[in-house]
């Protein structure tokens, strides 16, 4: 199932969080829902705001894939070459070339991780100003026939305007952080 992501903005935590507790109330789970802000520690002082966690205000995942792709693009015109110059006919034949096309993967898909380490998410980087001056990102990630719920919360708070729509989490990820503590609490009551 592809889910979308809409994105608010707000200046209010308060109305933030008696938001989400609507949405929630309403059937949209907490690992759907997201408060992106400067403010980390007035965020974690509202008990109902599902705060973003560090490693998503970093562009790891992105870069790491960016990387990865560079990396078998390199690989694959390394054995190319190898191959159209002749190298491959020596004794050695094909298998230091492979190992190198391995490094060559290896290397440039850690380098992207690393250079994601340093990046903010590509996601959010349309919200730097609003974040800088101080306002709120507030994010859910909806499966189509949760837009209604949406819309008839969403007329509870003049508050919050919308900012956009993007690409969600995947739908998988969603239900597994749905059911991760289901399965504690029932196998470890």
């Amino acid at each position: 199932m592809k889910l979308l992501r809409h994105y608010f903005i707000s200046d209010n935590l308060d109305d933030l969080e008696v938001f989400e507790e609507q949405l929630e109330a309403s059937g949209i789970t907490t690992p759907q829902i997201h408060v992106l802000s400067r403010h980390e520690t007035d965020v974690a002082h509202h008990e109902h705001l599902n705060y973003v966690q560090s490693f998503m205000k970093r562009d790891i995942v992105h870069s790491t894939e960016l990387g990865a792709l560079i990396g078998v693009t390199i690989a694959a015109l390394s054995l190319i070459l190898a191959d159209f110059v002749g190298w491959t006919q020596t004794p050695a034949g094909w298998i230091p070339f492979i190992f190198l096309a391995i490094a060559i993967l290896v290397f440039c898909t850690w380098e992207g991780g690393l250079i994601g380490m340093e990046t903010p998410n590509y996601n959010f980087a349309r919200f730097s100003e609003a974040l800088k001056n101080d306002k709120h990102i507030f994010f859910i990630d909806l499966e189509p026939d949760q837009e209604d719920i949406l819309n008839r919360v969403l007329q509870l708070h003049p508050q919050v305007k919308l900012a956009g729509t993007g690409a969600a989490t995947p739908y998988w990820l969603i239900v597994l952080e749905n059911r991760i503590p289901r399965f504690f609490k029932h196998t470890f009551p």
